[in-house]
This record gives C-alpha cells, structure tokens and sequence, in this order.
C-alpha cells in the first residue's frame, strides 16, 4: 500500500461538489476527460472516478483509501466501510412514488404490488419492514418511466427537487430515507494512513 492515499469520487452529482471542496482547501483537479485516474496538485492525493454505485466496493477492497458516496448508495451496497464523516452537500432522499391516479399503500384489486427501482435491496427492506409483500425489479435507465410503461406500479428512486417525478405524473408517496454525501475510508488504510486520512478530512468537511 502506497503512502499517498486514493480518494474515489462517483461520476455525477456529488463528483463537482466534491472537487469544489478540494478546491478551496487549495487542491486542483485537472479535466477527467476519459481518464479513471486523475492526479493532483496534492503530490499525495490522487483520484478515481467510478461509477456510484462502486464507489464503496473500491473502498471496501482497498483499491481505494477513501471515497465520497452518497448514503443512499452505501445502504444499498451493505459494504464494510468507516463512516468517519458526513459531508455538507448532497442532501436528497430515497422515496416511493406512483402515479397520482395509483392507489397506495395498497392496490385496489388486492394483487402484489411491482416496484421498480435502482436500489431493490433497500425498497424489499422497507416494505418488508412495513410488512407488506413486493415485488421488485431492478432497474439501471430511468425509473421514472417504468409504471407509464406498465413495468411497475411504484417506483423507489433518488428525489432532489421532485421535478422529474412531476413531470411524469408521479407523486411521493413515502420517504425511505434522508440520503447526503458521506466521506468512507478503507479499514485497514485509516490504520496505516490515520494521519492522511485526517487531514482529507479536514479538506473536505471544513
């Protein structure tokens, strides 16, 4: 394990606030382009950018000393990480919603409710919670057109301004969880690396 750390960033909405942190405590970025890897002015900081949802397989694994992840992500992965900080940005939810002309909680002839969602760990562990008897299909494209296509009669998806959802007819009907971006480090290179990890931490959360 080298002495410098990694930090994984996800590809998307946290990837710019993430870097702006960076930025104010002084460290540039240069333009990803197609590059995974990505070097900067901190001779002791590089930078891989994944896909979100490997955010916290790459720091579980150690192929990645750190990463910033959104909550929503890292309850759907289950991965065996530190949560050694809670980040100022990011801020959404993980809800339920359906067609406004969709009964809910339950369907009016009584049959098992469909759900589509990019996060089928976390939607059977809710209604299972509730009690109540799902199906779910995961999805990775838009969820918002699964039930105007007649794949779903719900969906559980990320919500922000809930403009997407307006604008396909749908309405929230239930709020999973309050998801923000959270810094998570690698067990064994926090150990090995606390003094680093610290000062990371004090870049991105100051």
């Amino acid at each position: 394990m080298s002495t410098g750390l990694r930090l994984a960033l996800a590809k998307g909405r946290l990837y710019d606030d993430a870097v702006a942190r960076l930025a104010a405590a002084g460290i540039t970025v240069g333009d990803p382009g197609r590059r995974l890897l990505i070097p900067t002015s901190d001779a002791g900081l590089d930078l891989l950018v994944v896909k979100p949802g490997d955010v916290p397989v790459y720091v579980e694994s150690g192929a990645a000393d750190l990463g910033v992840t959104g909550t929503d992500v890292l309850r759907e992965a289950d991965a065996d990480v530190l949560e050694p900080l809670a980040l100022p940005f990011g801020a959404c939810r993980l809800a339920v919603a359906a067609p406004s002309e969709t009964s809910y909680p339950n369907l009016p002839d009584g049959r098992t409710p469909r759900i589509a969602s990019k996060y089928p760990r976390l939607a059977r562990e809710y209604f299972a919670s509730l009690g109540r008897s799902v199906d779910v299909i995961e999805v990775g494209g838009s969820v918002e057109v699964a039930p105007l296509l007649g794949l779903s009669d719900w969906i559980v998806d990320l919500v922000d301004t809930g403009n997407t959802l307006r604008a396909n007819g749908l309405t929230e009907r239930a709020t999973i969880l309050e998801s923000t971006a959270v810094l998570v480090a690698n067990r064994a290179s926090q150990k090995l690396k606390l003094e680093q990890h610290l000062r990371l931490m004090g870049m991105l959360g100051g």
